[in-house]
């Protein structure tokens, strides 16, 4: 266990230190400065935020993530011309972010949780990002190194909680999945289509198309959101911790006022799952995905003077063999702001 927590303090910091290059010229006195200025993010999602009376304890319980997005232009060289090989011309950012899930069963009171239910798993990774926004569309690219296992510190975090909170512990800890690193990619698209006027209030599409590949899921996903509301053209939607349906971290941090209400649904079709499926390079409880999942998500956002405040709503249909109580569902809410 001390390998792979010495591996994720490696990660940060090797994330941190990733060079910048060379300083690329905007203008005869302008060089860029990658790490100047930028949004931060940070991010909940947890089953208690439910539409059941009682919430619930079970499942993706809760996720955790700290990003940092940069201004337009402000990119490291090696990755502006990675950017402008796969995407042509657009305003570029990039971002750093870490991020952790925590999965488990029906019950969490026993020490030897059900074969047959969710396999107990925490999942901690490191992400550098890349976004480009080029009229109608944002492009974005992820590349996630981390660790499925009791280095992502599950154990740590939902007990510490539940302690400081008087609830009852997580008996079945002893049982979740080895450690096993993890190496993900995940590309994807939005677009963002306006449609009509309804008075003072703009409404919109946004379509997407995602794709991820790695050790940890292999899936493709698409995406579509309808919003109703005002400065529309501040972002490309909420975002989410992956897989979720997410618009990125990214927005307008110069706009004084915007604000949306929206309603969306996305359906993935997924190959691979490793926090069902079980480890690669080791035996771990394990259970059947489903090969087909789907979402129907709600919420609402607002920017205020360079702020984000958003909050999502998500149903989820059955993600694995044998899951009980039909749709699942859990809130996301995210704090943003430019410093």
């Amino acid at each position: 266990m001390s390998t792979w927590r010495g591996l994720t303090l490696a990660l940060g910091v090797g994330i941190w230190l990733v060079p910048a290059g060379p300083a690329r010229a905007q203008d005869a006195a302008t060089t860029v400065r990658p790490f100047s200025g930028g949004i931060w993010s940070a991010r909940v999602e947890n089953d208690k935020f439910t539409t059941l009376p009682l919430g619930s304890d079970k499942y993706y319980t809760n996720g955790l993530e700290a990003a940092w997005t940069s201004d337009p232009g402000r990119v490291p060289e090696v990755l502006d011309r990675l950017a402008g090989l796969l995407w042509g011309d657009g305003q570029r950012r990039w971002g750093l972010g870490i991020s952790q899930q925590i999965y488990t069963p029906t019950n969490t009171g026993t020490a030897t949780p059900n074969p047959h239910d969710r396999p107990l798993a925490g999942y901690l990774a490191g992400t550098i990002s890349l976004s480009q926004d080029s009229g109608n569309h944002r492009d974005q690219m992820a590349l996630s190194v981390g660790v499925i296992g009791p280095s992502a510190f599950g154990r740590q975090v939902q007990n510490g909680w539940h302690s400081f909170i008087h609830v009852a512990p997580n008996r079945g800890w002893d049982k979740q999945m080895p450690d096993e690193p993890v190496l993900q990619l995940v590309v994807g698209r939005t677009w963002r289509l306006p449609m009509a006027r309804l008075g003072g209030l703009e409404t919109d599409a946004l379509p997407s198309l995602t794709a991820g590949v790695g050790t940890l899921r292999d899936y493709v996903q698409t995406g579509l959101a309808f919003r109703l509301g005002q400065g529309l053209d501040a972002d490309f939607g909420p975002a989410r911790i992956r897989p979720g349906l997410s618009g990125g971290n990214a927005y307008n941090a110069d706009a004084k006022l915007a604000w949306y209400v929206f309603l969306a649904a996305d359906g993935q079709a997924v190959a691979r799952d490793a926090l069902l499926d079980g480890d690669i390079f080791s035996h771990s409880a394990h259970v059947g995905h489903k090969r087909a999942v789907a979402e129907l998500l709600a919420g609402a956002a607002i920017i205020w003077h360079g702020v984000r405040l958003s909050y999502t709503q998500t149903w989820q249909t059955e993600q694995f063999n044998g899951q009980k109580a039909g749709l699942f569902n859990f809130g996301s809410l995210t704090a943003s702001a430019r410093f």
